[in-house]
C-alpha cells in the first residue's frame, strides 16, 4: 500500500478507466475517485471511458467530463500516452474495455487495479481486489482508508461512492452487502451524500418509453420455467427500437423475475448488432458465473454475470433452453 501512496504522490498526469457499457459501480467509483485526487492536489486527472453510460448517471459532479473512447479516440489516445500512472476500476481483463485496451496495454504508464470480480488477468503491476467485496466502490472508499485520507472524502466523493455502492448492492439487498458496507454508508451520509435524492436521481427517473419497455418485456417476452426455477426475458433490436430505446433502459430488467416466487435464476437476452448480449442474476443456492464463464464467454459475480453470444436470438434460446433443461 505504501509503494501505491507513493505512485500517487509521484504522479504528474493520471487516467482513471472503466469497462464498456459502464453501470452505476463504474461511474461512481470512477468519479468518487477523480474527485478525490482533485481534492488531495492531483490536478491533471482524467476520466476515460469505453462507451456512453446511462442518462440516470448525469447528475453526478462532472460526469460532463468524462471523455468517451468511442467518441473523442484521438483525445483519449493522447491522455493514456502522457499518462504515467492509469488505474483500472470495476474491471479485471483488457477484453471489458473494448477498443481501449490496446492503448491501455501500450501505455508506458504504471497500472494499478482497483476491482471486486472473479478470475483477474494479470495486466496491471499493483493490484487492490477483493472478490469477497459487493462493489468497486466500496474498495475506492477502503483504498482511500488505507491511504489514511477519508478527511478529503467531501461532498462529491460521498455521492458517487454512494451510488457506486447502491447500484451494485441492488439497494443494498444483495448477500455481499455487509455490516461494513452499511458502516462505509453511514460515513458517506455523514460526509454529505444526500441518500433519498440519489436514490430517486438513479431510480425514480425513467421515461415513459422505459416503463412501457419494462411493461412489454414483462407481459410478452419474460418466459418461465417454474419447475426449473428458471426465467428469461428476450429483446430484439426492433422490439427495443419500439419503445425508443436508450443506454440504461433495461438496466434492472433481469431482476424483476427473481421476485418470482421459487425462481433462483434470471437471464436477459439482448440483441445488439453483432451479438446477443447477456445479463445472468441469481440468488440462494445458484451461482452464474461459472455457467456464463462456461457456456456464453462471460464471468462475473456469483449472483451477477455478463456473457454473449455470436448466435442468431432464436439458436441462443434454444441454447439457454437446452442447457436449463438438464
Amino acid at each position: 500500500m505504501e509503494e501505491m501512496k507513493q505512485l500517487i504522490d509521484k504522479a504528474k498526469k493520471i487516467v482513471i478507466t472503466t469497462h464498456k457499457n459502464p453501470d452505476g459501480d463504474a461511474i461512481g467509483s470512477s468519479l468518487a475517485f477523480f474527485h478525490f485526487l482533485k481534492n488531495i492536489k492531483k490536478n491533471d486527472v482524467e476520466v476515460i471511458v469505453p462507451d456512453s453510460f446511462p442518462y440516470f448517471l448525469y447528475w453526478m459532479t462532472d460526469a460532463d467530463k468524462v471523455i468517451c473512447y468511442d467518441k473523442e479516440k484521438e483525445q483519449a489516445d493522447k491522455l493514456f500516452s502522457d499518462a504515467d500512472l492509469i488505474f483500472s476500476l470495476d474491471y479485471n481483463a483488457l477484453e471489458r474495455v473494448g477498443d481501449m485496451a490496446e492503448a491501455i496495454k501500450n501505455a508506458s504508464a504504471i497500472k494499478i487495479m482497483i476491482d471486486h470480480h472473479q478470475d483477474t488477468q494479470g495486466f496491471a503491476s499493483h493490484y487492490f481486489v477483493d472478490t469477497d467485496c459487493c462493489s468497486t466502490a466500496q474498495l475506492v472508499y477502503e483504498f482511500i482508508e488505507k491511504l489514511e485520507e477519508t478527511k478529503n472524502i467531501t461532498k462529491n466523493v460521498a455521492e458517487c461512492l454512494y451510488c457506486g455502492i447502491m447500484t451494485d448492492t441492488g439497494s443494498f439487498r444483495y448477500p455481499s452487502t455487509t455490516a461494513k458496507t452499511h458502516k462505509i454508508i453511514a460515513h458517506l451520509i455523514d460526509s454529505g451524500a444526500d441518500n433519498a435524492k440519489i436514490h430517486q436521481a438513479v431510480f425514480d427517473n425513467n421515461t415513459t418509453d422505459r416503463l412501457r419497455l419494462l411493461g412489454f418485456a414483462l407481459t410478452n417476452k419474460m418466459k418461465v420455467f417454474a419447475e426449473k426455477g428458471f426465467a428469461y426475458i428476450s429483446l430484439s433490436q426492433d422490439e427495443l427500437k419500439q419503445f425508443n430505446f436508450k443506454k440504461g433502459d433495461t438496466e434492472g430488467l433481469v431482476n424483476y423475475p427473481l421476485s418470482i416466487q421459487g425462481i433462483k435464476f434470471s437471464v436477459l437476452l439482448t440483441e445488439k448488432e453483432k451479438d446477443i448480449s447477456i445479463s445472468f442474476r441469481s440468488k440462494d443456492d445458484v451461482f452464474v458465473n461459472e455457467f456464463a464463464k462456461t457456456h456464453f464467454q462471460g464471468g462475473g459475480h456469483f449472483y451477477a454475470a455478463g456473457g454473449k453470444s455470436d448466435l442468431t436470438m432464436d439458436e441462443t434460446i434454444k441454447k439457454l433452453e437446452k442447457l436449463m433443461m438438464y
